[in-house]
This record gives C-alpha cells, structure tokens and sequence, in this order.
C-alpha cells in the first residue's frame, strides 16, 4: 500500500484530499503544521508529499529545501493558493518539488497528479510477458491465451486488466486506479464498467466463475489477483 504524506493547514481541503486518498487504496499521514511535517518527512517512509505553499511555522518551500538537503528524495507535490507570477513554481521546482498545483483543484484532478508521479518515480520493473495460474497460461507479449488446450479469446482491455492484476499480486486495486491505469483517466467510463470486465474474465479463466480463486473481489476496495 502506497503512504502518501499530506501536508496541508486548510482543513477542509485536507480531509477532502484524505478521503480520496484513502478511496484510491492510499494509506494518508497528515498534518497542517510545517514543522511536524518536515519531522515527518524525515522520518516516515513516505512514497508520495503533498506539500502546502504557505504552512504554520514553517513554510513550504523551507520544508522542501530541507528535506532535499538531507536527501529526503521522495516526490514531492506543491499545493498553492497564491496566485502570483511563475516565480513561484520555478522556486518550487528548483528546490526539488516534482510537481505544482495552483488551488482551487478537485480531488480528481489531484489523484490524476499523484498517480502520475508516482509511476514516474518507480523504479522501471522488468515488463511482464507472461504468466501462469490454475491451468490458465497468458502470453502478454503475443496477446495470447489458453486454459488448458483450449485457446481463450480475450480482448485487449481483458488483457490490460489481467496483467494489471498479476503485476501486483496480491494487492488490493481499486475500480478507479483500474480504469485510469487501462482506461486512462481521460476517458473515465464508470465503475461498473469494471465489474462487467472482471465478471467476464471470470467466466474465462476461473474454474467456478461463481466462486473464483484468482480474481478475487475485495468489498468497498476493489480486486486483487490471488495465483
């Protein structure tokens, strides 16, 4: 699970930003006090900051320079209700922010930034090809599939949102991270969507559709893939 630490004095916004957070699968530490989140910056392990301008005791862009100086390297997202001219996000940016957004902003909008960072910051895993679980081998390379002797027909949304699931076995994906990791955010259908594709790779892969041993369904969270 993915620690997003959140530093932000508006309470309103905080909790907000806490609650789509924690929707998405994101485990939040927040506080609205510079100086704690500096400490907290030092010593959580953090994947992700989300780093208010202008903070209690200790301002944002002072956080940010002291984390970089002692080479605190998670990314970092700088928040700003300031509107002033660009030299605010070269500041930001030059002291080690990966990223800048200008409030207002909407949660959507937020969770778009921090997914993309952190897929920008992750280390590069070694692409997956294939796979095997049950009797079910998969070819991602070659798009090709097959339970047992029969060759299986999947589409190549099925296939994204097979391979998606094996990439992180084991953990809990949530309907929205699925559609904007296959879908892309851009081009948000709904939810149910999601629920259409799993119950019909069910009927594919799974031995007992009604009761599947792979693709597992996590109330109010998500799915996860069990091999």
């Amino acid at each position: 699970m993915k620690r997003i630490l959140l530093i932000e004095d508006d309470e309103a916004l905080r909790q907000t930003l806490t609650i789509a957070l924690e929707a998405e699968g994101f485990s939040v530490v927040s506080t609205a006090d510079g100086r704690q989140g500096l400490n907290l910056g030092l010593k959580e392990k953090a994947d992700l900051i989300a780093l208010d301008m202008v903070l209690p005791s200790l301002g944002g862009l002072e956080v940010c320079r002291e984390l970089r100086e002692k080479k605190v390297m998670t990314p970092i997202i700088m928040l700003s209700g300031i509107k002033k001219e660009e030299v605010d996000k070269v500041l930001g940016l030059e002291l080690g922010a990966d990223d800048y957004l200008l409030k207002p902003f909407g949660p959507r909008e937020f969770l778009a930034r921090v997914r993309a960072i952190l897929r920008r910051s992750r280390p590069g895993p070694v692409e997956l090809e294939e796979s095997s679980f049950g009797d079910v081998t998969v070819n991602f390379k070659t798009q090709t599939a097959a339970k047992g002797k029969k060759i299986l027909r999947l589409t190549a949304k099925e296939f994204g949102l097979l391979k998606l699931l094996i990439s992180h076995e084991g953990e809990v994906i949530s309907r929205n991270t699925i559609l904007n990791e296959v879908w892309g955010y851009e081009k948000y259908p709904t939810t149910r969507t999601v629920d259409t594709f799993i119950h019909n790779l069910r009927y594919k892969v799974e031995k007992d559709p009604s009761r599947p041993r792979h693709l597992l369904t996590v109330p109010w969270s998500g799915y996860k893939f069990q091999r």
